[in-house]
C-alpha cells in the first residue's frame, strides 16, 4: 500500500503534487482506480481549473463515491486548490454545480469590488501570507506554527470557499482587503486554497506536517 495516493482525474497539477510528496521521501501512487483510492492511507485530491469541470471529470471516472467511502473511514484526506473547492457542497463557477459534499458550505467568485468600491484584480495570483483565523480560538497548536503562519504561500484562483459553521476555517489570507479561507478542516478532511507543491520549502513543511497528523 502506498504512503500517499494522489487522485488522477485529468485536472491539473498532479505530477507536481506527487513529486512534492516524493521529495519528502514518501511512496506515491497516482491513480484513478477506485479500489486504490478507498484503500489509501493518505489521499490527496489536487486540482487546477474550474469547479464545474473538475466535478464533471470526477463523475466521468466514477470517483465521487470512492472519495466518499475513503473519507468515511476517518483516514486523512487533503484537497488542494480546486481539489479543496469541490469538497464543498456546491460551487458557482460557470453555473451552479453540486460538489462532493464532504464540507458544508459553498464556493463563489471573489468579489471584484473592495470596501472602497475599487476594482479587485482577479485572479488572486502569487505569494500571500497565512494568518490564524481570528474567529476561531480552539485551534490545536499543531496547526499553527508548523504550517508557516505568517509565511507566504502560492495562490492562483478567482473563486473562494465560503464555509458553513460546521467547517472550521483554520487559516486565512488577506487579498486586497478581503479575508479568504486558506486552510479549512472538517474532522479528517483538510483543504488548502494555496498550492503547497508550488510554495517551496514552506509548502513542503506544510505537507510534512499534514502527514504527521
Amino acid at each position: 500500500m502506498s504512503s500517499v495516493v494522489v487522485v488522477d482525474y485529468g485536472v491539473g497539477n498532479i505530477r507536481s503534487v506527487a513529486q512534492a510528496f516524493r521529495q519528502l521521501g514518501r511512496e506515491v501512487d497516482v491513480t484513478s482506480d477506485p479500489k486504490k483510492i478507498i484503500a489509501a492511507r493518505n489521499l490527496v485530491l489536487p486540482g487546477v481549473g474550474a469547479f464545474k469541470h473538475a466535478m464533471a471529470e470526477l463523475l466521468k471516472r466514477d470517483l465521487v463515491q470512492s472519495i466518499l467511502e475513503y473519507a468515511a473511514s476517518g483516514k486523512p484526506l487533503l484537497g488542494i486548490c480546486v481539489g479543496m473547492q469541490v469538497l464543498f457542497e456546491k460551487g458557482f463557477e460557470n453555473g451552479e454545480c453540486a460538489g462532493v459534499g464532504l464540507m458544508p458550505g459553498k464556493v463563489e467568485r471573489i468579489s471584484e469590488l473592495d470596501d472602497q468600491t475599487a476594482l479587485r484584480k482577479l485572479p488572486h495570483i502569487g505569494w500571500n501570507k497565512l494568518f490564524i483565523n481570528a474567529k476561531e480560538h480552539s485551534l490545536k497548536s499543531d496547526w499553527t506554527g508548523a504550517v508557516g503562519i505568517g509565511e507566504s504561500f502560492y495562490f492562483v484562483h478567482s473563486f473562494m470557499a465560503v464555509p458553513a459553521p460546521q467547517t472550521e476555517t483554520v487559516a486565512v489570507c488577506i487579498y486586497q482587503g478581503l479575508e479568504i479561507p486558506a486552510i479549512v478542516r472538517k474532522n479528517n478532511i483538510v483543504g488548502v486554497q494555496f498550492h503547497p507543491e508550488k510554495s517551496g520549502q514552506k509548502g513542503l513543511m506544510f505537507l510534512r506536517e499534514y502527514l504527521s497528523n
